[in-house]
């Protein structure tokens, strides 16, 4: 049975390399893609990721092991996120900007075969990321750490220093949000 995250950060802060690599392979993914969803920039999203770990390692004594490692992780990677974000400005778009713009995404063929349907697929995809661009960005970042990182409400009111009844309401706000994006692909 493989280690748990907090014996590896245990014996992270012990000094040992393998469990350090171990870590990160675990989460380097997670990571670049939390962030990607909150800056939309992959190459951008990756030098995050690394100064995350960065300061991961850096305050790893500061990581209680009662606690789970990834609601600690995240939340020290949402804060390297935010603390760029706070610098670096991301253009944002409202809804109802949007609607009023005439946007609408392409209407899915339901007739189609197995090759079509996976390209319907992948655009789906598509527009579920565009959609998520489009949506603030508190309520992005609730929506990639409960469906993307399969966290709880109380991990995710832990990680953004939220009360859980705000992260619920976040939540349905967001699908609500994502749904009128979303609604010609229904």
């Amino acid at each position: 049975m493989p280690p748990s995250d907090a014996e590896l950060a245990n014996e992270a802060l012990a000094g040992s390399e393998e469990a350090s690599r171990a870590l990160v392979a675990r989460y380097a993914t997670p990571a670049v893609n939390f962030i990607f969803r909150l800056v939309r920039d992959r190459s951008l999203a990756e030098d995050l990721a690394q100064e995350g770990f960065l300061r991961v390692f850096q305050r790893l004594k500061t990581y209680d092991p009662e606690r789970k490692f990834s609601s600690w992780f995240f939340q020290v990677l949402r804060n390297v996120t935010i603390d760029y974000l706070r610098v670096n400005r991301l253009a944002t778009s409202s809804l109802d900007e949007l609607t009023d713009a005439g946007f609408q995404a392409p209407e899915a063929d339901r007739t189609s075969s197995s090759p079509e349907r996976l390209a319907e697929q992948e655009s789906l995809a598509r527009a579920m990321d565009g959609a998520l661009a489009r949506i603030r960005p508190e309520y992005r970042e609730v929506v990639v750490l409960r469906y993307q990182e399969g966290l709880t409400h109380p991990e995710i009111a832990e990680i953004l220093g939220l009360p859980s009844g705000t992260v619920k309401t976040y939540l349905h706000r967001a699908r609500k949000e994502l749904a009128i994006l979303l609604k010609p692909f229904a």
